[in-house]
Order: structure tokens, then C-alpha cells, then sequence
């Protein structure tokens, strides 16, 4: 329920509204009003003055249906009520303005203004009201120009507070819908936040589960081949295993974190779970080489510091890319290279040999195949710091991926990067 509806079902209904002022209007004109001291007298209270009144109060109940029909009801009930004398006019030696007959055509006049278009509420101006004046002026022969203005006055009165009063109704559901809007535009907002943060999660997901099944799939089949001829290297491609899965347990519960729920965690809607960094492409080449991918990881140039979302779209590419490298072309010779460019650019190349001639891949049925969205998440990443990827195949063989990314000037250096400042080759 927006908050347009919630105001809106804390108003009165109309129906509730008009049989309250249609049972004030009948009350009031039931009783029995005082003979003037001068001019004709009133009539007795019998049977036709009360079907009178009750013609001029009870239509109000059905006001909000049939607007027009309650208004003419009303007005010719009240006319014939002061023409038939059970009434006073309104100005004479009475003064009886304010009785309950010309209240209920006044509520009804103004009913009708609040309820109808500004070209029908047009009308009741330019018909309604000159008539009844008319008709007033008419019926009374003392005071028939007082009688004229007063109604007149009445009326239109009746007419403007209403027209007024429609006029403030709009601008406040004007207000009330535009409030709505914001509210839907927010809550569109924070749906659309929940589902990007669902798709990086499902990327990062991605990008941990193929690397390391990858990566274990590969071992558990060269320990295989190795058990009967080496049993310590297979003992050792094991532990490797063991600990690559243990690795991606880690990773995955960190990741998952953040979509627990608990109250302990409510004050930190915006956590987020630690990010590989630059910091940790030593570690992913030594994981690949040791599943048997040969890669010789080069930093040229001044390393410089990154934002951190920088920094983990240049690790998963290169993550991407090494996991490629492994699944397609087997134990293959690949070149990684970080160059810190002069030109506030930091430029990242993988790129392998191809297939060696007589190399044994993985079999066909232990082959991880992929979805196709390595490379479109990879582009997306690099897109998503201002850099560009360009991937393909080489003209000798082998496939390359080359992505540029921008080294802003204002962040402070954090210390060097992997590279040639910490030993240079990592593999």
C-alpha cells in the first residue's frame, strides 16, 4: 500500500459524509419555526411541510451519485417551502438567513462545486443560482431586491468555497501522487541496487568457483598419472588440492557473508567481504603453475596505487584469463605482464602459446567447459574502471588478453606492487 492510499483510507467515505449533513439538514428544518411579528403569517406545520423538508434534507444523502438531480431537488423543495409560507423569506422582519432550508441549498451549492468539473460547476453559477435568486425575488413582495442580493450572495459564496476548497483537494493529491512517485522511484532504486549487487556476487562467485575447480580438476588428474611413477609428487599434487579447496571454502564463505541477515550485522548494511588486491597475483601464479600451466609473470615500470575496485577487476582478469589459458590449451608457455606506463596507465597482457604440438589436454569428459561469459565478465569489469579489453587469438598461435587501466594521480601510493620491487619474476 503506497502512502496515497494510506491517507486516503484515513478520509471519511462521501456516503458517511453526505447522510451525516442529509440528517442535520431534516432535523433542523423539522422544527417549527416562529411567527413573525409583521407580515403574513406562516402556515401551520402539517404533512405537506414536512414532505418538504424531507425533500430538502434527504437527497443530500445521495449528493456524491447524482450531484445535479440532489442540487434541483433541494432548490425547488426550499422554494416551495417559502412560497407556500412554512417558511420566512430570508431578509424581513425575521431575518431567517441562516435556517435550516437555505443552509441545506447552500451545502448543496457547495457540494456541487467540490464535486463537479469547473465546466459544470460553471453552470451552477450561470443557471442555478440567478434562478433561485430570481424565483426569490419573485415570491415575496417586501424586501424582493434584499431577497435577491442575499441569496445571491449566499450562493455564490457557497459556490466560491467550494471551487476553493476542490482547488486545495487537487494540489494536495497532487502532492500526495508526487510523493507516491518518490516513493516507487525509491523502492524501484532499491531493487535495482539488490539485483546489481546479486550479479556481482554471482560474478565473483564465478570467478572463485572456476578458478579453483578448474584448478583442481587439473591436479587431481596429473596426480593420478603420477601415482604409480612418483608417489611423492602425487602425495604433494594432493596437499595441493586439499589446499586449493580449502582456499575456495574460505572464499566462498567470505563472499556469502554479506547476504546473511543477522541482527548483530544490521548496522553495517554496506559491508563487504575482503577483495583480492594486486598484491595477490603472486599467489594465483604459483597456484596455476602448480597445476602444471608454465608462466613467466613480469611488472615493468613504477607501481602505483589503485582504487580498490581497480585493483580487483585487474586481479579477476588476470584470473580469468590464467583459468583460460589452463582449461583450453593444457600445459601451455604463457607470459603475464604488468607495465606501469608513464602514461597513468597500467597495461596487463596474458598471453600463452597455444596448444603444444603433442601436448595431452585435459580428457574429453574431465574438461570443465565454460558458459561463454568468462570473456563478457572480464570486459564488463574492465569497463566498469573507464579501461578497455581486447582479447583474440595471435597470428603465431595462442591466445591474448590485453587490458588497459587508469592509474588515477590523486590517490596516495600504497606501497609497491607485485612485481620487480619484491623479486621481480614471481613464477
Amino acid at each position: 500500500m503506497t502512502y496515497l492510499d494510506s491517507i486516503a483510507r484515513r478520509r471519511l467515505p462521501q456516503a458517511v459524509v453526505d447522510v451525516v449533513l442529509a440528517l442535520l439538514m431534516v432535523v433542523a428544518g423539522l422544527a417549527v419555526p416562529a411567527q413573525p411579528p409583521a407580515g403574513p403569517a406562516l402556515r401551520d406545520p402539517d404533512v405537506w411541510r414536512v414532505l418538504l423538508v424531507l425533500l430538502s434534507g434527504l437527497p443530500l444523502a445521495v449528493h456524491h451519485k447524482w450531484p445535479w438531480p440532489v442540487l434541483v431537488i433541494t432548490a425547488a423543495s426550499v422554494g416551495a417551502l417559502q412560497a407556500c409560507h412554512y417558511i420566512p423569506p430570508p431578509v424581513g422582519p425575521t431575518g431567517t438567513l441562516l435556517g435550516a432550508p437555505y443552509l441545506g441549498l447552500a451545502v448543496a451549492v457547495f457540494l456541487t462545486a467540490v464535486r463537479s468539473s469547473p465546466r459544470t460547476a460553471t453552470l451552477v453559477v450561470a443557471v442555478m443560482i440567478p434562478t433561485v435568486a430570481v424565483a426569490e425575488a419573485l415570491m415575496e413582495p417586501g424586501f424582493r431586491t434584499a431577497n435577491a442580493v442575499i441569496m445571491t450572495t449566499l450562493l455564490v459564496a457557497a459556490w466560491a468555497l467550494g471551487r476553493l476548497f476542490r482547488a486545495r483537494k487537487s494540489m494536495a493529491r497532487d502532492a500526495l501522487e508526487r510523493a507516491a512517485a518518490v516513493e516507487r522511484e525509491q523502492t524501484a532504486n532499491a531493487r535495482a541496487a539488490v539485483a546489481q549487487e546479486r550479479a556481482r556476487i554471482a560474478r565473483e562467485l564465478h570467478d572463485i568457483v572456476a578458478h579453483n575447480v578448474s584448478l583442481m580438476v587439473v591436479q587431481t588428474i596429473a596426480a593420478d598419472r603420477v601415482q604409480d611413477r612418483d608417489g611423492a609428487k602425487a602425495h604433494e599434487l594432493h596437499r595441493t588440492i586439499e589446499h586449493t579447496g580449502r582456499a575456495a571454502v574460505g572464499e566462498l564463505r567470505r563472499l556469502l557473508q554479506v547476504l546473511r541477515t543477522d541482527e548483530t550485522e544490521e548496522g553495517e548494511p554496506s559491508r563487504q567481504p575482503p577483495q583480492p588486491t594486486l598484491k595477490e597475483i603472486p599467489r594465483l601464479v604459483e597456484s596455476v603453475s602448480t597445476a602444471g600451466l608454465d608462466v613467466d609473470f613480469h611488472s615493468d615500470g613504477e607501481p602505483a596505487a589503485l582504487p580498490a575496485g581497480s585493483e580487483l577487476a585487474v586481479y579477476r582478469v588476470v584470473q580469468e584469463a590464467l583459468t583460460n589459458t589452463l582449461k583450453h590449451a593444457g600445459h601451455t608457455r604463457t607470459r603475464l605482464t604488468l607495465d606501469w606506463g608513464p602514461d597513468q596507465r597500467l597495461t596487463v597482457r596474458v598471453c600463452d602459446e597455444g596448444r603444444r604440438p603433442g601436448a595431452d589436454l585435459l580428457p574429453v569428459k574431465a574438461q570443465v567447459k565454460g558458459t561463454g561469459h568468462g570473456l563478457v565478465g572480464m570486459r564488463e569489469r574492465i569497463s566498469a574502471v573507464g579501461g578497455t579489453l581486447y582479447t583474440g587469438e595471435r597470428p603465431g598461435g595462442g591466445f591474448c588478453v590485453h587490458a588497459t587501466v587508469p592509474v588515477p594521480a590523486s590517490l596516495p601510493d600504497r606501497g609497491p606492487g607485485p612485481g620487480t620491487a619484491e623479486g621481480g619474476e614471481a613464477a
